[in-house]
């Protein structure tokens, strides 16, 4: 019966209180429900055993009560054939085999009332146990509702990251449109430098071809 001390106290907890000052209550309600599983099979055992202790004191109880009547039946006979001394014997049996049912019945109803108890204490059980399991779902729930929550917003994170990426692409592919138009208006600006120096440098030229020209027509 030592084992009804644990039940007592499975039975009288407050499971959503313990859970709630718990500092893992998802680690803890799979303890509490191995607990109550494996009380609940003790104490079906429990009652199994008691369940067969009363069909055995039953078979017993109608053997005497089937005993009884049989001395009854003796008496009665050795009364009829003026044996009194036999039915003295036979009642002397009878009242011991009474004496002996009565015992039985006595048995017969600390069982009934144990097995009355047991009947009643499992069901209390089984009703914790489907209210554990009921908690532990929702904590199932709870737990595959964050993770979903967790993956939308990894989602949107590496979205945002690639919305960044693409964006300092565009600016960069910007800056880099901005920087060859600078780089062609230098490469015009520096080409244009460039004719009009050859041009001056021509024009030196055909100033001094113009002078020796006319130097030599001068001479001639």
């Amino acid at each position: 019966m030592g084992m009804f001390s644990r039940f007592a106290d499975i039975i009288n907890a407050n499971i959503n209180s313990m859970l709630d000052k718990a500092e893992h209550p998802e680690k803890m309600i799979k303890l509490i429900i191995q607990e109550m599983e494996e009380t609940l099979v003790e104490v079906r055992a429990a009652a199994a055993k008691h369940i067969a202790e009363k069909k055995t004191l039953l078979r017993q109880k109608r053997t005497i009560e089937t005993s009884i009547c049989h001395w009854q039946e003796k008496a009665e006979l050795a009364i009829s054939k003026d044996r009194e001394d036999l039915a003295r014997s036979a009642l002397a049996e009878k009242n011991k085999n009474k004496e002996q049912a009565q015992l039985i019945q006595e048995e017969l109803d600390t069982l009934e009332e144990y097995l009355s108890k047991v009947q009643e204490d499992s069901q209390r059980l089984q009703d914790k146990l489907t209210e554990a399991k009921r908690r532990q779902q929702a904590y199932v729930v709870r737990e595959q509702s964050v993770q979903a929550r967790l993956k939308v917003r990894q989602q949107a994170a590496v979205v945002n990251i690639d919305e960044a990426i693409a964006k300092f692409e565009r600016y960069q592919q910007k800056i880099d449109r901005v920087e060859a138009e600078v780089e062609a208006y230098d490469l015009m600006e520096n080409k244009d430098l460039n004719s009009q120096f050859r041009e001056l440098e021509n024009d030196d030229n055909i100033e001094q071809e113009l002078a020796q020209l006319k130097k030599q027509v001068a001479n001639g």
